[in-house]
Order: C-alpha cells, then sequence, then structure tokens
C-alpha cells in the first residue's frame, strides 16, 4: 500500500508486469486536489516514463493507464475500469506471459520424454 500515488516508481509498475500482470492502472487524486501537494503530478509523469518503455521493450504502452479521480467517484472508477479491462482483453495477454506460456509448455514436454 502507498499512501500516495507519487509514492509509485516506475520500478514498481514494471514489475507488477514482470509478475504476470497484463495491465496496469494507476488511480490517483484530481489534479490539483493531493493530500501530498503534487504527489499525482509526480506519479503522471512516472506513468509516462513506463509508456516509453513498455513500448521500447514491445510490451506496448497501452497496457498502463492513469486516472485522477475522488473518493466520491465510484461510477466513474467503474466504467474507467471496465474500459481498461476490455481494452487489456482485446490486447490479450502480456508478451511476457505468452513467453512463459510456451516455456511452460516446453517444459512439460520436456519433462514427459
Amino acid at each position: 500500500m502507498l499512501p500516495c500515488t507519487g509514492r509509485i516508481d516506475e520500478s514498481l509498475l514494471l514489475k507488477a508486469f514482470e509478475n504476470g500482470a497484463d495491465g496496469v492502472m494507476v488511480i490517483g487524486c484530481l489534479e490539483g486536489d493531493c493530500h501530498y501537494v503534487s504527489g499525482n503530478i509526480r506519479a503522471r509523469a512516472r506513468v509516462k516514463r513506463v509508456y516509453g518503455i513498455l513500448d521500447t521493450i514491445r510490451i506496448g504502452p497501452d497496457r498502463i493507464r492513469m486516472f485522477n479521480l475522488s473518493a466520491g467517484e465510484g461510477s466513474k472508477f467503474a466504467e474507467y475500469t471496465n474500459e481498461f479491462v476490455e481494452q487489456i482483453r482485446k490486447l490479450g495477454p502480456s508478451p511476457i506471459n505468452v513467453v512463459r506460456a510456451k516455456q511452460g509448455s516446453a517444459v512439460t514436454r520436456e519433462e514427459a520424454t
């Protein structure tokens, strides 16, 4: 748990993909309404850097999104979440998970012989 999205580091976001996530959503306070002054602005900059990294390593920048919401916007949260989940379903599994699945199949075949 983090007290503020401003504490999210690029490595933490990338670790989610390494650990098997097909997509990552970052939800921060409304801009200008952060308890930690500019935490959500720092988080947005870090998420943008991760877009570039994901593009470079061919996982794809569409697998990470940042939203700014207030605590009273539950219906918007649900809407954004449903849209993002649908986007990830269309993209399919992360390339990391595809490779792992192939490696697992290869290991299973080797173990069977």
